[in-house]
């Protein structure tokens, strides 16, 4: 099995499953037969790819697949989705010689050094964007992602993954500290996570306009639905959405800035399924004050580059690069079994 043969990439999130095949032997890895399945259509992740790959007629001999959680152990349980595998079990039922799984957010910050220009969009500081580490790659959608991006172009890239989403939320001002006692009621404990995702900007819509909670183990059915929300924001003569949304930016920024701050970044890259939605709010809005309110360093995160990837489909494509460096540097890896 050489780099050349055909693989399996995936990018599982709470909300949706995306697969592709990928062929690795060109100057970037090339992706074919994309499609996008709802995860909630299927009992698990090997349920989902079996259904993809008797839907193109392949078998590859190669797997690599982004997980919406922690890879560190032999059994994989999403964390906002109710599906867990074992990487022995899913290698055999994919019939593959080669498994790789990663974090989410660590395979889009692999795909970071492969964007072209237009592949992101410049919302602050440099308008070119600089294949340069450390860069913090991070992230809302169904949760938050949070990974590192290491090294250059000449000496190569190291991704480091995190599970930076879940730090716990830091309220500035009244109405944030309103938002943490009403989340801190619903769910105890409140990480960043808990507002920086769809549910979480529903949420804040929800405490702001003063509904009351609903229990944590049922469906909330007095929460709007996040598209809802954003929309209502955008077409502008929805006061309580624009608010939500507004502060959504806000906290946004604030968290994107300690990122920042810890990881001693040159670059934030901001991906996930929300953001691409509202870029010109987004920029707007208050997010630029509070990812520059750090006190004494403030002046420090003035050269920190801020861009928001727009590629279509940057899971798959990290997925793909990280499987073919997993091939330069070592046929096989200790998560591996030999063929």
């Amino acid at each position: 099995m050489g780099i050349s043969a055909p693989a399996l990439v995936a990018d599982i999130g709470g909300t949706n499953a995306r697969f592709a095949l990928a062929r690795l032997d060109g100057r970037q890895p090339t992706l074919h037969h994309q499609e996008l399945l709802a995860a909630e259509n299927f009992a698990s992740l090997q349920h989902a790819a079996e259904h993809y790959l008797s839907s193109v007629g392949e078998a590859p001999v190669q797997a690599a697949i982004a997980v919406a959680c922690p890879v560190r152990d032999e059994e994989i349980r999403l964390t906002n989705r109710a599906w867990s595998f074992s990487r022995s079990e899913l290698k055999a039922s994919l019939r593959v010689d080669r498994l790789l799984v990663l974090n989410d957010f660590g395979a889009a910050a692999w795909t970071v050094p492969a964007l072209a220009e237009s592949d992101s969009h410049a919302l602050y500081g440099t308008p070119h964007l600089r294949h340069e580490g450390p860069t913090s790659v991070l992230g809302p959608g169904t949760g938050l992602g949070v990974a590192l991006l290491v090294g250059d172009d000449a000496s190569g890239w190291r991704v480091v993954e995190t599970e930076g989403g879940h730090v716990s939320f830091a309220p500035h001002g009244e109405e944030e500290r309103h938002i943490a006692d009403w989340m801190a009621a619903r769910h105890g404990r409140v990480s960043n996570e808990r507002l920086l995702s769809g549910i979480g900007l529903a949420q804040i819509d929800a405490a702001l306009t003063h509904r009351e909670p609903g229990k944590v183990e049922t469906p909330d059915a007095s929460l709007r639905e996040p598209a809802a929300i954003v929309a209502a924001a955008l077409e502008g003569h929805d006061v309580s959405a624009r608010q939500a949304l507004a502060r959504f930016c806000a906290i946004l920024g604030s968290v994107s800035g300690d990122t920042a701050l810890i990881h001693g970044a040159r670059t934030v890259m901001i991906a996930g399924g929300i953001v691409p939605r509202f870029i010109p709010f987004l920029r707007t809005s208050a997010f630029r004050e509070r990812f520059l309110y750090k006190g004494r360093f403030a002046a420090y995160l003035e050269s920190v580059s801020v861009r928001i990837i727009i590629h279509p489909a940057p899971g798959l494509l990290g997925a793909a690069l990280a499987l073919r460096a997993h091939h330069l540097s070592d046929p096989l890896q200790p998560d591996e079994d030999p063929a």
